[in-house]
């Protein structure tokens, strides 16, 4: 599978909401899928547990077995990929504009407090 396969996985998971919170809901802690299912109550096991696999598929979520338990470990990885690729590289940009305004403006206020201390002399 390319990485743009990988990508485009991620993409269709995370474009869903409830996805997305089931996502929210493992960013502090592995879920049972017990757990999930109690989290959202409007939704029944069988769709609790098709939105976990489609999260699965992304590589989003990771079960691990204990017992007759499936914890569900979110795996953030595929997040940070978007991140690196798309939102960082924009993000250092919009920083790098940022500060070249801020020296602007501050070499500015400068230029003008010189011109208003000259001016009083």
């Amino acid at each position: 599978m390319s990485n743009e396969d990988e990508l485009d996985r991620v993409f269709k998971a995370l474009a869903n909401r409830v996805r997305r919170e089931i996502c929210d809901a493992l960013k502090l802690r592995p879920l049972t899928t017990k757990q999930l299912c109690t989290s959202f109550p409007a939704l029944d096991r069988t769709t609790v547990m098709m939105h976990l696999r489609v999260l699965e598929e992304a590589g989003l979520v990771v079960p691990v077995r204990k017992g007759r338990e499936r914890f569900n470990h979110l795996d953030a990885m595929p997040i940070q990929a978007i991140h690196e690729r798309w939102i960082g590289p924009h993000a250092a940009a919009a920083a790098a504009g940022l500060h070249r305004l801020k020296r602007g403006l501050e070499a500015k206020d400068e230029s003008a407090g010189k011109k208003q201390s000259h001016g009083q002399a």
